[in-house]
């Protein structure tokens, strides 16, 4: 649980600034770097930063090593004390919404305002997305990926089970009936729970209501709001039922396809990246399907959608070769080296999939009749997403704790925005 998460970061802090003072952030003098150091909480990504490092050396003169981590608590506490040390990360990649928002007003994150007019008039970028990158009309990072949610399953137990993919809610809940019915466990927990905890409360929010949805993330609706009770309850009725794996469970999805343990798994598309890793192929091992509303009666399709920066800071130790690497980085050379290695889209639309099944995905999600909605990990401010996935791992847990867990949310919710002058 996150609680306890919290209190792993506080111990880490300490070491984490010992760290930092012993590591250097790129080899060379401030004044001209040849090399730069990008830190991130994506350790298993490694191999791919490695050969993006090896690219951006051989086209732009100036490389790359990545520092990766695989803890999320200890990466977030290095990072918050970077900005407090003399000892800066050349670019390091985060989250965008109230975390990006949160260390943006500390006045510390290099502004990319200018980088973002150049792309969007050369089409390397869109206006659409900028949005997410915005914070009191300006610009801040690029995009590290884009990634659109919604349900891998592994096609040879579907097709065990004479299966098809849903097209609505009802059709999805007699595929997880069946499934169960035959011994089978249906979903899989993303892992790990206590961070990704969030991601059925999301998508089924924004299955169900999607304008309540967004204003659950700017304080106008409230978490004890029955519409949300009711989902939680639908949610603890599937939980009951047992058509989840265990949520302690700490393997990867991906080990459970390879296995054939469970059946789904709800994810971004760079979950691609996790099973081919493990050798599965898209299309003949697993294939993915967008997540059918709750409510039938809605006009369009609620798709959960994400951005993840990647950042450099004003005080780093070169910012002009860090933000001469940003702009590299969104270029169509970097981008389609940088999604086609992991299997994955990309936020430059000039880059198309070499994956005929990726392809595919990319053009159902730029479909009209879907609806866009900011993954719930980035919705909230900072805060808020604190106490909601302490709660929600909980809940996972003992579902029978949903009230309090709500209740709970929302007295996070109400204290942060009694301090924005908004809400309500």
């Amino acid at each position: 649980m996150l609680s306890t998460r919290l209190r792993v970061t506080a111990l880490s802090t300490g070491a984490v600034l010992v760290a930092l003072t012993g590591c250097s952030s790129g080899g060379d003098s401030a004044g001209g770097k040849s090399e730069l150091k990008l830190y991130n909480d994506k350790g298993a990504w490694s191999e791919y930063f490695d050969q993006m490092g090896a690219l951006s050396k051989q086209s732009i003169g100036l490389g790359m090593k990545p520092v990766g981590y695989t803890d999320e608590p200890t990466y977030t506490a290095f990072i918050k004390a970077s900005l407090r040390t003399k000892v800066k990360p050349d670019l390091f990649t985060w989250t965008t919404g109230g975390r990006l928002n949160e260390i943006v007003g500390q006045k510390q994150v290099a502004e990319t305002t200018a980088l973002w007019k150049q792309a969007i008039g050369s089409g390397d970028l869109t206006a659409d997305l900028a949005k997410y990158y915005t914070v009191d009309g300006k610009q801040y990072c690029v995009p590290l990926n884009t990634a659109y949610w919604g349900m891998f399953y592994n096609k040879k137990v579907f097709a065990q089970h004479n299966l098809k993919p849903p097209t609505t809610w009802d059709e999805l809940t007699k595929i997880a009936e069946t499934l169960k019915g035959a011994g089978q466990v249906p979903f899989h927990h993303t892992t790990p729970s206590s961070l990704f905890s969030f991601v059925w409360f999301g998508q089924m929010v924004a299955g169900t209501d999607p304008d309540l949805y967004e204003q659950l993330g700017t304080g106008k609706a409230s978490f004890t709001d029955p519409r949300v009770v009711k989902v939680m309850e639908r949610w603890k009725s599937m939980i009951d039922a047992g058509w989840f794996a265990n949520p302690g469970d700490k393997a990867d999805p991906a080990d459970h396809f390879k296995s054939g343990k469970a059946a789904m798994v709800m994810s971004g598309t760079w979950f691609n990246t996790s099973m081919t890793q493990r050798g599965l192929k898209q299309g003949d091992d697993y294939g993915f399907f967008f997540v059918p509303n709750v409510e039938p009666a809605l006009p369009k399709t609620s798709l959960i959608f994400e951005s993840g920066p990647l950042c450099s800071l004003t005080k780093a130790p070169d910012p002009k070769a860090s933000e001469r690497y940003l702009k590299w980085w969104i270029s169509p050379e970097a981008q389609e080296k940088w999604s086609n290695s992991r299997g994955d889209v990309s936020g430059n639309p000039k880059v198309k999939a070499a994956d005929p099944e990726l392809s595919a995905i990319t053009k159902q999600a730029a479909d009209s009749k879907n609806r866009l909605a900011l993954r719930f990990f980035e919705l909230v401010p900072a805060p808020v997403l604190t106490a909601a996935l302490d709660g929600l791992s909980g809940f996972l847990a003992k579902p029978d704790t949903y009230q309090k867990v709500l209740a709970d949310i929302q007295k996070a919710n109400e204290e942060y925005w009694k301090t924005q002058g908004a809400g309500g």
